[in-house]
């Protein structure tokens, strides 16, 4: 890596070509950023001060030695592209065309230097080789290049030109700070490192351009454009980010993560065990590919249509949405979904889509995703760790081909593990009673309850989604103020203790003002003048609402509505 000061000159080496990734994203600039840069162009020009116009990083293309030498543009592209246009203009209005052909296009056939994606390559070739000003009239509202055009041909003044704008004062004054990488370099780990520029590329759009090359157009339309790309709807479900532990990702990176994961456990390719714990970094994903693609010698044409018929079902199964949406209670990957996203519960993803790849019995899939919910669930209410859920679901169960719920069982008796177990229920019983939980948890143990009973039940009332809901404490944690008061310090530490746990907690449509929060059980229930109380926000909840009928609300009772939701635990999230 070569890093330092350049000019337009060194920028626009008339010997070479600065390509700009064939299936990037279009250029964006607006009226905005245009009128800053010719504000900035104007005091360039008449201060003739050195002024650093941002950063470009090039990076170094393989070619053969009997072609000229081609970078790719990884940073930079708004920058260069709005020079181009602006100096364009700026010749042709002052006759002086070739001032900028001998600057930006190529010294030996006069081609243009800077080559554009395949969104702007007609627009930006057709201003950069005007002959004579003109304006392009019915410019659609998402061609920015000509727009950029019109409006410098439109805002260059005459008196602009007479007074304040020189081509050559801007050429001499204006620098970049310059990264040139090699070829065998990593442009993401260099995004990383300047992050604080304000330049991010994410995994997908490096894969786009690793995948396909200039001359690849139908590969790109048929792999890529109408996979990810074919409509506005397909772009919002791929670009949606989440988060996930502590990194905010798009499902399009997740998709990706997930390919991988599944790839890399087929037995044929005899991935090591260093190379799967590399690959399944999060971080290192684009990277991840590359070397993948390389080191087993795998056919990119191959992967292609693998990540084609995975990313359809990716689409047509994995859906945010249905945490604001009525959950069913039938088995199947919708409850899924609302554990992976209502529950942040990502490590699910890459087994899940294994099973919808691999299971074509549509019961036996059904049964295998209802033993993983009791499985997740049933560890969540006892505060079982998840810290070997990345291994587990990415590695294991994969690798071993885990593809019904007896292989599943049988899976987890064959190893004996301590650590991935699936608690019984005498353990589950001592989770119900004593766990203290994170709201989130609890309030899908809760939700997920639920939905099971309230659709045997027939309720009339329609359940929402699980973001819909709020946790409430039954019994308030400041409770000394308005409940009765207990005699000893043991009682108290009992009491404090007990209203933490599952058997107080339910869920309800809307928060509880404050002042009902803390209130006795008789005003809790009912709410005090304007403001509603419990059974205002429990309508058809039916973990809750037979409760409220209660007079009393105290440990027993806390004690007695855990062991009712255990019951209801044991026949939905089945331990066989």
């Amino acid at each position: 890596m070569e890093a330092g000061k350049r000019t337009i000159r060194d920028i626009f080496n008339r010997g070479r070509n600065l390509e700009i990734p064939f299936f990037q994203r279009a250029y964006v600039w607006d009226t905005e950023q245009w009128q800053r840069f010719l504000e900035d162009m104007i005091m360039v020009s008449t201060t003739k001060r050195p002024y650093f116009l941002g950063s470009v990083i090039l990076k170094q293309q393989d070619t053969t030695s009997n072609k000229d030498s081609i970078l790719t543009v990884i940073d930079g592209q708004q920058r260069l592209t709005t020079l181009n246009i602006f100096l364009k203009v700026l010749c042709l209005k002052n006759n002086s065309d070739n001032d900028f052909t001998e600057t930006f296009k190529k010294q030996r056939d006069k081609s243009i230097i800077l080559l554009h994606n395949h969104n702007d390559q007609e627009s930006f070739n057709k201003v950069v080789n005007l002959e004579s000003l003109t304006v392009f009239k019915d410019v659609s509202e998402n061609d920015n290049i000509l727009s950029a055009y019109n409006f410098f041909n439109e805002n260059i003044s005459t008196d602009d030109l007479e007074n304040s704008i020189d081509f050559f004062n801007i050429l001499d004054n204006i620098l970049f700070v310059g990264i040139d990488l090699g070829y065998e370099e990593d442009e993401q780990q260099i995004f990383d490192t300047i992050n604080s520029l304000g330049v991010r590329l994410t995994t997908a759009e490096l894969l786009k351009n690793y995948f396909f090359k200039r001359n690849e157009l139908d590969n790109y339309i048929k792999y890529w454009k109408q996979i990810f790309e074919k409509d506005d709807d397909t772009k919002i479900y791929w670009d949606r980010e989440i988060t996930t532990g502590r990194l905010r990702r798009t499902f399009i990176d997740l998709f990706f993560y997930s390919y991988l994961q599944i790839k890399i456990q087929e037995p044929e390719l005899k991935v090591n065990t260093e190379d799967k714990i590399e690959f399944s970094k999060v971080e290192n994903l684009f990277e991840s590919y590359k070397r993948f693609i390389r080191d087993y010698k795998l056919d990119k044409i191959i992967i292609l249509n693998e990540l084609k018929e995975y990313a359809h079902l990716f689409k047509e199964n994995f859906d945010f949405d249905i945490v604001n949406n009525e959950l069913n209670s039938d088995n199947g990957i919708e409850r899924i979904n609302a554990i992976i996203f209502g529950l942040d519960t990502s490590t699910l993803i890459p087994y899940s889509l294994f099973i919808l790849k691999n299971v074509t019995d549509e019961n036996q899939r059904n049964e295998l995703f209802a033993f993983i919910e009791s499985y997740v669930m049933r560890r969540m209410v006892v505060k079982a760790t998840t810290k070997n859920y990345n291994q587990l679901f990415t590695d294991r169960l994969i690798s071993n081909k885990i593809l019904s719920k007896e292989q599943f069982v049988e899976y987890l008796e064959g190893r004996n593990d301590k650590v991935n177990y699936l608690p019984n229920d005498t353990e589950l019983k001592q989770g119900f009673e004593n766990s203290i939980l994170i709201n989130k948890q609890t309030a899908g143990i809760v939700y997920l309850i639920e939905s099971k009973i309230r659709n045997r039940n027939k309720q009339a009332t329609q359940l929402l989604g699980i973001s819909k809901y709020s946790l409430e404490h039954l019994m308030p944690k400041k409770w000394e103020n308005k409940w009765n008061s207990v005699s000893t310090k043991e009682a108290k530490d009992f009491r404090n203790f007990k209203l933490k746990t599952l058997g107080n907690l339910a869920i309800i449509t809307q928060s509880l003002n404050a002042s009902i929060r803390d209130s006795n059980w008789p005003t809790k229930k009912r709410g005090s003048g304007n403001k509603e109380g419990l059974k205002h926000y429990s309508g058809g909840i039916e973990t809750l609402a037979p409760y409220l009928e209660l007079n009393e609300w105290n440990e027993t009772e806390i004690e007695k509505r855990a062991e009712f939701l255990l019951g209801k635990a044991k026949e939905i999230w089945t331990a066989e």
